[in-house]
């Protein structure tokens, strides 16, 4: 099945902004829908967004007009353009994807920010 792996992750000051990458691998991601997830240690983690397996995106209201979720198909990677960051965005964002009744993940990768 699908293996993902994060990248991009680092340290920004509030108002900065980041790109997330998420590298797919044994599969083709236009089979999947996919997603972003952040999770800060003793918390729930959490939807950023997600892209249907149609390209569609979705956000909460919390990332609307700040966080861009797509994809590039040829080369089979996820990415999430996170602008106007914010303190409270510091996590750890996985990468996801899904099919049926398949779910796999990324390893992480850590957003701090902060000033």
């Amino acid at each position: 099945q699908v293996q993902l792996a994060e990248s991009g992750g680092g340290l920004v000051q509030p108002g900065g902004s980041l790109r997330l990458s998420c590298a797919a691998s044994g599969s083709i991601i236009s089979l999947y829908a996919m997603g972003w997830y952040r999770q800060v240690p003793g918390k729930q983690r959490e939807l950023v967004a997600s892209i249907s397996s149609s390209d569609s995106p979705y956000y909460p209201d919390y990332a609307k007009g700040r966080f861009t979720i797509s994809r590039d198909h040829v080369n089979n990677m996820l990415y999430l353009q996170m602008n106007s960051l914010k303190p409270e965005d510091t996590a750890t964002y996985y990468c996801n994807a899904g099919r049926g009744g398949f779910v796999a993940w990324g390893q992480g990768t850590q957003v701090t920010v902060s000033s």
